[in-house]
């Protein structure tokens, strides 16, 4: 590792927000031996469904995307994680393959814990191993919650509460868009939807001055009106 990367380890940002805040000098020092911050560009492809991963990783900068392939081809998006969220570490710990595919959809930095680090960090550290096992229960009920919003709710409920969901959990930036930018297809993706019906509703929205649309970029306009709409808690914003 590098003295840059070591760097970036020892800020206050890590300690604090991600899983790595539990560990001490001794254990942060001990990954330094193996682990690696690794770059990838947008669309790049950091581990793939079905194939064996030799460790899990710490989203540093970016966004990246996680999906899930079903029989007949098409993905599903399961989740988008953002900085300090941590990555195939349950296909690591039950030695299996890659559940999902997991690709970068802007420019994004990773540190990869290698499977024997994660291993012992889970055996030697209580409090790590705890956080963990608290990810994987909130992953799980939100996978819960989202097959119920699909099984109780419209896509167009679907879509308020996403918006919502989005802005909250990456926030925006200084024009008041969305920090996170998404096609049209992975809208649909995400909410279980057809791209067409994503296209209609957001088109729907933008003229009732819900939101306003430039090109792929969004900025929610009426809040209140989107809550009303997804009647009911966003959530999995704070994840």
């Amino acid at each position: 590792m590098n003295p840059e990367e070591v760097h970036v380890l020892q800020q206050s940002s890590w300690k604090n927000q991600s899983i790595l805040r539990h560990l001490d000098d001794d254990e942060l020092a001990f990954l330094e031996q193996s682990a690696e911050i690794t770059h990838y560009k947008k669309n790049e492809i950091i581990f793939l469904q079905g194939k064996r991963i030799g460790g899990c990783y710490v989203v540093l900068s970016g966004i990246v995307k996680q999906f899930k392939t079903g029989a007949e081809g098409k993905n599903y998006i399961l989740r988008l994680a953002k900085p300090f969220e941590i990555l195939g570490y349950r296909s690591v710990l039950s030695n299996e393959s890659a559940c999902n595919t997991s690709i970068a959809i802007e420019d994004s930095a990773v540190y990869y814990i290698p499977k024997d680090c994660l291993h012992h960090l889970v055996k030697t550290n209580g409090n790590f191993a705890l956080d963990l096992l608290q990810i994987a229960c909130r992953e799980l009920e939100e996978s819960h919650l989202l097959i119920t919003e699909i099984a109780q709710k419209s896509v167009k409920e679907r879509l308020a509460e996403l918006l919502l969901t989005l802005k909250n959990k990456f926030g925006v930036n200084e024009n008041g868009q969305l920090n996170v930018t998404l096609s049209r297809d992975e809208y649909a993706s995400i909410v279980g939807t057809a791209t067409e019906s994503v296209i209609r509703l957001l088109s729907e929205f933008k003229t009732e001055r819900y939101i306003d649309v430039n090109g792929k970029k969004i900025t929610i306009m009426n809040e209140k009106a989107l809550e009303r709409m997804a009647a009911s808690i966003v959530y999995a914003a704070n994840n």
